[in-house]
């Protein structure tokens, strides 16, 4: 068995949120004669085990982190697979994507011993989980199938390019949990911009250079010798989510306005819970259904 630990109450906050929105979700797919034509497909990217998960994170992203707040990080209860599983009304096929293989196999044996009459509908794979993602949206038939993936990385490695990928499917719910202080934070310098790797991964996830303008401002003048004022951090946490939700809205057809901060034991903001809707036609309901479950207070 894997060894694996649960988490903070941020934790459950999460999953609870996508708990909700997935048995609102299959209501829709059952009662609505017109959208029982479509498959629909629950997809985690970061399965783990199914049930607890102990992630490991990269020696790039490690050094974001004091000795003192690993721990808290790197361990939290990972219940998403489990929770899809347990729905009263499943979806039609499940995409469990993990790349390392003592989870792949302990979560095989969970859903065997425990969701055996959903075992034909599991597809299990062992790899790079955006790689995965990349593949499944190239290879989908968007036109008969639905889908709703869970992002939940356990480090800063996704992309903007892999969520405008998922947003081009016009066929994804997208419940993604984005890395606000564990991450993008720790890279913004306060003193100064960044510096290139810093800066370039910060590009990367959010797909424009435009936060360097949004996330600082000029101090002082130009001096004698032309040399440029210095930059300096300005920016809070919240401002840093709006800014997501804000590069969010040009790809998708809808993004919940509200997020679900959550924090860690010493009440500091760890992650940063999203949803965005791509499908044209059902981008409005489901922006409702995610932004209610998004501002309940647990």
């Amino acid at each position: 068995m894997v060894d694996h630990e649960f988490g903070g109450q941020w934790t459950e906050q999460k999953l609870e949120a996508l708990k909700n929105y997935l048995t609102q979700y299959r209501l829709i797919f059952t009662q609505n004669e017109k959208a029982r034509y479509f498959k629909t497909i629950y997809v985690d990217a970061f399965a783990g085990t199914g049930e607890r998960k102990a992630p490991e994170i990269n020696v790039e992203d490690r050094q974001l982190f004091g000795p003192d707040e690993l721990p808290e990080v790197e361990a939290y209860l990972k219940g998403s697979a489990r929770i899809a599983l347990e729905l009263a009304s499943p979806f039609d096929e499940y995409v469990f994507i993990d790349k390392k293989r003592d989870h792949v196999e302990q979560l095989q044996s969970m859903i065997k011993r425990d969701f055996p009459e959903l075992e034909p509908r599991c597809h299990i794979q062992q790899e790079d989980g955006p790689q995965a993602i990349r593949e499944l949206c190239k290879r989908r038939d968007w036109k008969k199938e639905r889908a709703v993936i869970f992002l939940d990385p356990y480090g800063m490695n996704i992309e903007w390019e892999l969520l405008k990928q998922i947003a081009d499917t016009q066929a994804v719910d997208l419940w993604f949990l984005f890395p606000l202080g564990t991450g993008a934070n720790r890279l913004l310098t306060r003193d100064a911009t960044p510096p290139k790797a810093f800066a370039d991964k910060l590009t990367r996830i959010f797909g424009t250079d435009a936060w360097k303008t949004e996330f600082y401002t000029q101090s002082g003048q130009s001096d004698l010798f032309g040399e440029d004022p210095k930059l300096v951090k300005d920016v809070s946490f919240d401002q840093i989510g709006q800014f997501l939700i804000k590069r969010l809205k040009t790809i998708f057809h809808g993004v919940a306005p509200t997020t679900k901060a959550l924090y860690n034991s010493r009440n500091n903001p760890m992650y940063l819970l999203c949803f965005a809707a791509g499908n044209p036609k059902g981008a409005s309901t489901a922006i409702k259904i995610a932004d209610y479950l998004l501002g309940q207070r647990s």
